[in-house]
């Protein structure tokens, strides 16, 4: 009994033991309990919340009155606990009207943010929003849309008016896909559509309002007056983050060469920024004898680099890694005021926990991902090495050098399971790629800030001409690097356990120290199995009905060659397929006419409906299929058609995209809403997930 009693106390004496090194692990399990929020079946109530919050009193209590021994799985418990109130509290927090049904009409309201859609479409934010004859309680608080055929100057605060086409954001385009809508939901942007027609100015700006978002926009305009070139229009990018002047091929160049996250303002961008307003001002204050006798130079320093890092975020526009990036700047600073250790585990640590409890959702977004991993790698390896024993071995000029070749190295590394799993694709020379640009982007983020020192007594030209040079060479390599023979690979899509089992693993591996940390090594290596061995769905069906996707041979093939390209492009990318939507169109797999494409899977007979023909075919194509899939709302099946089982807008409402499989004869369904959340359309779930092949005079809709 002693020596079992022993081994099931053995975890808590080792917790014990590492007492001091444990803070770290504080926003891991915040993390957890965010994401079993998010995968809750059911939307909680106010009693589950009320039982969080009193299990979190408990473990307070417990905490106080409990053996010193179970105090770790106390704290691990109570994190937990808060992780998930905190993701229902911000949820609730958050909560906006989302547009209910399609809407065309008139659409009015204040301009926010100008960027760039995925088709390159101008693209335009809108809050204050007016819909024709729509109730201002259910109007969406803000909305997106594309200009489509439109290149028009406009600026933040002004009051526009168009005629746009506007739906609420769609979910995944497959079961376990990203979820667009949800994402949409905690950034309260309630519509997203398409305008073709002109857009009117109904209100100048007002006095004082969107200043900081004007402020960016004439930022913008006046770079790309002064640059007018791509490269220009990269580096104005990369200083204020508005994006709409760099072209499609060159933000295509930057992924494909793992050069993009030089465009998203982050740790590498405010690291160099800030470092350059601390030194100038540093050493600046030391060429000034009387002033550096007198004051400590290098705190003053510290709060100038602090005010610069909160106008950058600001200037920016606050997306996950720039707050990211800018609370480890501000524990970094404030290190150096109060003369403590800046750079470590803690650090990190307390800036996840800072942004996890504000912001919940960002731990199921890239940004955070990417940049937590790439950061804490960075800190892991370099703390492992020994600097004495480096600057020993190694000349003190080949420093540098290999401090961006580790640099690189452990963050493509760290981040490249999390790049692959979103983006589906692995940048085969991204480490080179980084290794050419890297220190050419802080020449760049260094010749802007110089840029904006100077601007105002007319002599920025000099330093606007050193950051075009530098934007033009990292170009340079994004588009020579992007053109290598293989230097994209397709990843398929991993399954549903395969990141969290390689992110707690790896965290794992980081953060415990003594041999019980390589244990970690084989839950990754089983996630990679996972991942190799994932299966893809045979046969895929867009929210709207009007795509198909049956995978074969060759590859998914698709039902149409334009029309839900979004869906497309996420199917072919999860399947680890990097064609056009055309080519697939073009497989094998599919027959027949445009409005009645013909398929099989498993046995099953299929057509796929579609455009004007698609619903006086029905008949016929029920009579010949066993499936049949309609993009539009039916009429009842007329009495003597043959039987068949029909996925049209009815069930597609309620379902949102379609897996479709056969098992055991059976035609089995996967919906993308199978659970009722608080950011999806409160609408019946379908419940029916498996059909037997129909009769020949049954009819199921």
């Amino acid at each position: 009994m002693a020596a079992l009693t022993g081994i099931l106390l053995r975890p808590l004496l080792a917790l014990q033991e590492a007492r001091g090194r444990l803070f770290a692990w504080v926003p891991v399990f915040l993390g957890c309990g965010i994401a079993i929020w998010f995968g809750l079946p059911f939307e909680p109530a106010l009693p589950f919340y009320g039982g969080c919050l009193t299990g979190i009193a408990a473990m307070i209590v417990l905490h106080r009155v409990g053996p010193e021994l179970a105090h770790p799985v106390l704290v691990v418990l109570g994190c937990v606990l808060v992780g998930i109130v905190a993701a229902g509290l911000r949820a609730h927090l958050v909560a906006a009207p989302m547009l209910e049904h399609r809407y065309y009409g008139a659409v009015q309201g204040r301009l926010i943010t100008v960027d760039r859609s995925r088709s390159d479409a101008l693209r335009v934010t809108l809050d204050r929003v007016v819909l024709q004859d729509l109730d201002p309680a259910k109007t969406p608080r803000l909305v997106r849309i594309s200009l489509r055929g439109q290149e028009v100057s406009l600026d933040p605060g002004q009051v526009i008016l168009l005629t746009a086409s506007l739906a609420a954001p769609d979910g995944p385009t497959e079961p376990g896909g990203f979820d667009f809508r949800r994402m949409a939901y905690f950034q309260q942007l309630g519509a997203v559509g398409y305008s073709r027609s002109p857009v009117l100015l109904w209100e100048a700006p007002a006095p004082g309002t969107q200043v900081i978002n004007r402020l960016r926009s004439d930022l913008t305009r006046a770079m790309i007056a002064a640059v007018p070139s791509e490269a220009g229009a990269f580096a104005t990018g990369a200083m204020t983050g508005d994006r709409s002047a760099i072209s499609l091929d060159t933000v295509q160049a930057l992924r494909d060469s793992n050069l993009a996250h030089l465009l998203a303002i982050s740790g590498m961008n405010m690291a160099f920024i800030t470092a350059f307003v601390f030194a100038l001002v540093r050493y600046g204050l030391a060429l000034v004898p009387p002033v550096a006798l007198r004051v400590n130079s290098k705190k003053v320093a510290a709060l100038a680099a602090f005010a610069v890092a909160l106008f950058y975020l600001m200037l920016s526009g606050a997306n996950v890694a720039t707050v990211r990036a800018f609370l480890m700047v501000c524990v970094m600073l404030g290190a150096v005021l109060f003369d403590r250790r800046g750079l470590s585990m803690r650090s990190v640590a307390l800036s996840a926990m800072i942004l996890l409890l504000a912001q919940p959702e960002s731990l199921l977004e890239p940004g955070f991902q990417l940049s937590f991993a790439a950061t804490v790698a960075l800190i892991a390896g370099f703390s492992a090495l020994d600097r004495q024993i480096l600057r020993e071995r190694l000349p003190r000029w080949l420093m540098p050098v290999f401090t961006l070749v580790l640099t690189s190295l452990l963050a493509g590394v760290a981040t490249a399971p999390f790049a692959a799993a979103t983006f589906n694709r692995f940048t085969d020379y991204g480490l080179l790629a980084n290794l050419l640009t890297v220190p050419m982007m802080s020449v760049l983020m260094a010749a802007g800030a110089v840029a904006a020192l100077l601007a105002p007594i007319g002599l920025a030209a000099p330093a606007l001409w050193v950051m075009e040079q530098a934007g033009a060479w990292i170009l340079f390599v994004a588009h020579w690097v992007a053109g290598l023979e293989g230097a994209v690979t397709p990843i398929i899509r991993p399954g549903p356990w395969v990141m969290p089992l390689i992110t707690l693993a790896s965290i794992w591996v980081v953060l415990w120290r003594g041999p019980a940390r390589w244990a970690g090594l084989a839950p990754i290596m089983l996630a990679v199995g996972l991942w190799v061995f994932a299966m893809r769905a045979p046969l895929l069906i867009s929210s709207d009905g009007v795509l198909v996707g049956l995978l074969g041979t060759e590859g998914r093939a698709l039902s149409a060659a334009q029309g839900a390209g979004f869906s497309a492009e996420s199917w072919l990318q999860g399947d680890g397929d990097l064609s056009l939507q055309t080519e697939a169109y073009q497989r094998t797999g599919f027959s027949g006419p445009k409005g009645a494409r013909v398929f099989a899977i498993d046995g099953w007979r299929g057509i796929a409906l579609g455009g004007k023909v698609g619903a006086q075919a029905f008949s016929a194509a029920c009579a010949q299929a066993d499936l049949v899939i309609m993009p539009a709302a039916i009429a009842p099946v007329e009495s003597g058609a043959a039987g068949c089982i029909v996925i049209g807008r009815k069930m597609l409402d309620q379902t949102g995209s379609l897996a479709v499989s056969v098992q055991q004869g059976r035609l089995t369904l996967t919906p993308t809403r199978d659970t009722q959340r608080i950011w999806m359309a409160q609408k019946p779930i379908w419940q029916d997930r498996s059909f037997a092949k129909p009769n020949a005079k049954l009819a199921h809709q």
